[in-house]
């Protein structure tokens, strides 16, 4: 799972709200009622919800905060934060694989962090500062952040579930998908979406000897997150590793028996369907603050230090929508994660520290790594500039001189000193951008 960006989607799929069954607390206690009197709110305990990567890095940084507060980290799965990428790619290919956490337990012991694994949060009472959980256990709170991520849309047209029909936004998707990648008979694997996910998925199934097939419904692969140049090289590659492409599919027609999807149609034809990935990208998980009366719009509505319409609650990562040039935007990136937990982080402090984007972006396809720096957006002038091997290029994109994003295929020292020309405000001219002899790191 490389990092796919969702800025405010174009379109949506129906989904039904997602109910949390009633989970056993792991390695919880409750606190207990927050000191009164000269301690003051920041004495208070600390309650993160979510079990990603924004709420692993937040709770690195408030030791060094020095808040001295109790933290709760509840997660809603039944193990503490781990790394998602490569759920998509290695994990996927290697029977014994682990997927690896953050910290280890004690780390969080270590630095007062109270876990509470295969729990989930059913209300959040803001009027008495209080997290109900599942479990019936309440947790009191000073401050309340929420970082609840996304979960993986899925196609309502599909009752479910079936048995060879899934998503992979989890650990458990994972682990459900390589136990069918990883059997003997290798089969078809139809992959419904062209984003990050399927395509990673899809060079990783490649590898194991499936036939793969990608059904996307727009008119390019990554539409929405990169530019036009990007897409027709990150096609080609996919062909030439044997991946059919349909673009500007309509999917509809599903099939079910035995508990399987057995058919579908695709542009009117009829397929049979032997393994079915669903791949049409992630909704930001907004019921509970939507539910304790926060505001929302495609994310929970933050402002630059990451503060709700509540500022007692802080939202953090791929949930949070932040004001960007006049607009609100919501990533889903590991570095957008990074850095909305130190503004958190000093945000719970008292510090005024607004959260300002470089965005930065990743993807493992195969033999093909992807790298973006800046946002790209239609309109902007796409420079190219030829890698130092055959595989390898990058595109430099301008909105008339002022460079605003970088692509890059295999090419990582352009893409390094591409990253350092956006953050320093330099905009070489393009003539000497388009120039492989032309020395990046020169033009600082």
């Amino acid at each position: 799972m490389g990092r796919e960006i969702w800025c405010k989607p174009l379109w949506h799929l129906a989904s039904a709200f997602l109910e949390c069954p009633r989970r056993k607390s792991g390695t919880a206690r409750c606190f207990d009622p927050p000191p009164t009197g000269n301690e003051g709110i920041m004495r208070e305990s600390i309650v993160i919800i979510g079990g990603g990567h924004a709420a692993a890095q937040l709770c690195a940084h408030l030791p060094t905060a020095g808040l001295g507060a109790p933290v709760h980290l509840i997660c809603e799965e039944p193990y503490p934060p781990y790394q998602r990428p490569p759920l998509s790619k290695s994990f996927l290919k290697l029977q014994h694989e682990e997927f690896q956490h953050h910290h280890p337990d004690a780390w969080y012991a270590d630095r007062g962090v109270t876990m509470h694994l295969g729990e989930c949060v059913q209300a959040i009472d803001r009027g008495l500062r209080e997290v109900v959980l599942a479990s019936g256990s309440k947790l009191r709170y000073g401050k309340l952040v929420l970082a609840t991520g996304t979960r993986a849309r899925t196609a309502p047209a599909i009752a479910g579930p079936l048995e060879n029909v899934t998503t992979l936004r989890t650990a458990q998707d994972a682990n459900l998908l390589r136990q069918r990648l990883l059997r003997q008979d290798a089969g078809v694997l139809q992959i419904l979406g062209g984003g990050f996910i399927g395509l990673e998925v899809a060079a990783s199934a490649r590898q194991l000897g499936w036939d793969v097939e990608i059904l996307e419904a727009g008119p390019r692969l990554l539409a929405r997150a990169a530019s036009p140049e990007l897409s027709a090289h990150v096609l080609r590659h996919h062909v030439r590793m044997g991946v059919r492409v349909e673009m500007a599919v309509d999917v509809g027609g599903f099939e079910c028996a035995s508990g399987r999807l057995a058919s579908m149609h695709v542009n009117g034809l009829r397929k049979p369907v032997d393994e079915l990935l669903v791949g049409i990208g992630a909704a930001p998980n907004i019921q509970l603050a939507q539910g304790c009366g926060i505001a929302v719009d495609d994310g929970i509505l933050v402002d630059g230090r990451m503060r709700t319409s509540d500022p007692d609650v802080l939202a953090i990562g791929d949930c949070a929508s932040f004001p960007y040039l006049g607009r609100r935007l919501r990533l889903e990136s590991i570095q957008n994660a990074n850095d909305q937990a130190k503004v958190a982080a000093a945000t719970l402090q008292g510090l005024d520290a607004d959260y300002t984007p470089a965005p930065t972006f990743w993807s493992d396809q195969g033999s093909m790594r992807l790298q973006m720096a800046g946002l790209w957006r239609p309109g902007l002038q796409a420079v190219s500039r030829p890698g130092v091997r055959s595989e390898s290029c990058s595109w430099f994109h301008f909105a008339d001189a002022e460079l605003v994003a970088i692509e890059s295929v295999n090419a990582p020292v352009d893409h390094m000193w591409g990253r350092k020309l956006l953050s320093a405000g330099v905009s070489p001219p393009s003539s000497q951008v388009a120039d492989p002899q032309a020395l990046l790191k020169s033009l600082m």
